[in-house]
């Protein structure tokens, strides 16, 4: 079982033997022992295994110490260990593990719907548990969660989650259980998620989203990004993606993609390194755009044939705005770490100068983590590499975004990463 966590897939190791609940310490404890016991649990891939009492001590008996699983087995007793007892620890070093399942037995694979609007893919979230369909409470939904939701559902990407009952109120039990996405997953399924227990939430307090929809005739996607604001364009036509060449893209093209697929202003127009290009069939060949247009379809695509002949037609890429993100890493968790920002195609630091609570504010809440507890100077959470992004970064802490901030330019410090700027949320 675990114990002391956030949800039953989550929490520090224990073992029953001899009629006896003990834990087990966690000397070699990896993410192959982890997952022994995520899956003997039912609770999915592991996210890490845990070291250093990270759930808090426990009592009892020390079972097992040295475990040493390959991954595959059905129970952690299967796995080698020096004998039930055995061992040369104290409390202070149980053993943990973080699994990528619901606290609830969802059915595998996750079944989810969008109901009670106009079409598959808006509506009211509902999910399956145990052959119920119940509403989700949406008190930690957000827009990377329904990112993922509408790639789930084949809907295009996610336009808004709409709040105070929008969709109507559900009639089946309302699943507390919120996901943690980071809204690159492919299906909900893949997402983090913690059980909330029996934490209040009123029914005009359910999840729900508006997709695109699904791809149409116009339709375009970005591949290969961190986001789904930059990376490789494709283009819908005829039933299938299709790749987008030319020998001229340039940022006026680039702004039509990023506002035909809501992403804010272009940052970049580029041809991917050879590694990222395409291999499947050409949607689009040569395009001219004014940098107005609201589709790409609608920019001079009927180019004669020796207008490309100047140069090689090539796969082509955008960075948009949109594309910014933050995240925490090297901490002890989702909410606590260096913090990191993705712009222009790259994740970089933030320089230390100046940086204080109302700052790490900003970034807690930016990523649904609750409060700031301390704003951590001097690569607290280790150096970084690549760029710096930010340097003087003076929040007031009402930001909706880090990047909306006063900092001097993208890219201008006099830092070193020895002065990466960290945070811990509540």
């Amino acid at each position: 079982r675990l114990e002391n966590g956030p949800s039953r897939c989550a929490g520090r190791v224990e073992v029953k033997h001899e009629g006896q609940w003990g834990t087990v310490c966690d000397d070699s404890w990896d993410k192959s022992d982890a997952a022994v016991v995520c899956k003997q649990l039912d609770c999915g891939p592991p996210l890490e295994g845990l070291h250093l009492d990270y759930f808090g001590p426990g009592s009892g008996p020390i079972w097992m110490d040295e475990v040493q699983c390959h991954g595959n087995e059905s129970a952690l007793s299967d796995c080698g260990h020096p004998g039930w007892d055995q061992h040369n620890c104290d409390h202070s070093e149980d053993a943990g593990v973080r699994c990528t399942g619901l606290g609830l037995a969802l059915s595998s694979p996750l079944w989810v719907q969008a109901v009670n609007g106009s079409t598959a893919c808006d509506g009211r979230v509902e999910i399956q548990v145990l052959g119920t369909w119940g509403t989700l409470c949406a008190s930690r939904w957000d827009l990377l969660d329904a990112r993922v939701l509408c790639r789930h559902l084949d809907c295009g990407f996610a336009e808004s989650i709409p709040r105070g009952g929008h969709f109507g109120r559900g009639t089946g039990p309302i699943w507390r259980d919120s996901f943690h996405c980071n809204g690159t997953e492919a299906h909900l399924g893949l997402c983090p998620v913690t059980a909330l227990g029996a934490s209040p939430c009123s029914p005009e307090n359910v999840a729900a989203v508006i997709c695109s929809g699904p791809a149409s005739a116009t339709s375009l996607r970005l591949l290969g990004g961190e986001s789904r604001c930059d990376g490789r364009v494709e283009i819908f036509q005829g039933g299938t993606w299709g790749r987008v060449l030319d020998d001229q893209w340039d940022l006026e093209e680039a702004s039509v993609v990023c506002r035909q697929l809501q992403c804010g202003e272009a940052e970049a127009a580029y041809n991917p390194p050879k590694p990222q290009r395409g291999t499947g069939p050409v949607g689009l060949r040569g395009v001219r755009c004014a940098g107005h247009e609201a589709r790409l379809t609608l920019c001079n695509t009927s180019l004669p044939e020796n207008a490309l002949v100047a140069g090689i037609a090539e796969d082509v890429g955008v960075t948009c705005r949109g594309s910014r993100q933050v995240r925490l890493v090297k901490g002890s968790g989702r909410c606590a770490g260096r913090v990191e920002i993705y712009h222009q195609g790259s994740w970089g630091t933030i320089c230390d100068d100046g940086w204080d609570l109302p700052d790490a504010a900003v970034v807690c809440r930016q990523l649904g983590c609750g409060g700031a507890v301390e704003a951590a100077v001097s690569a607290r959470f280790g150096e970084g590499s690549g760029r710096i992004w930010l340097d003087g970064v003076n929040c007031s802490g009402a930001e909706g975004a880090l990047w909306d901030c006063p900092a001097g330019s993208w890219g201008q410090h006099d830092c070193g990463h020895k002065e990466d700027a960290g945070v811990v949320c509540s």
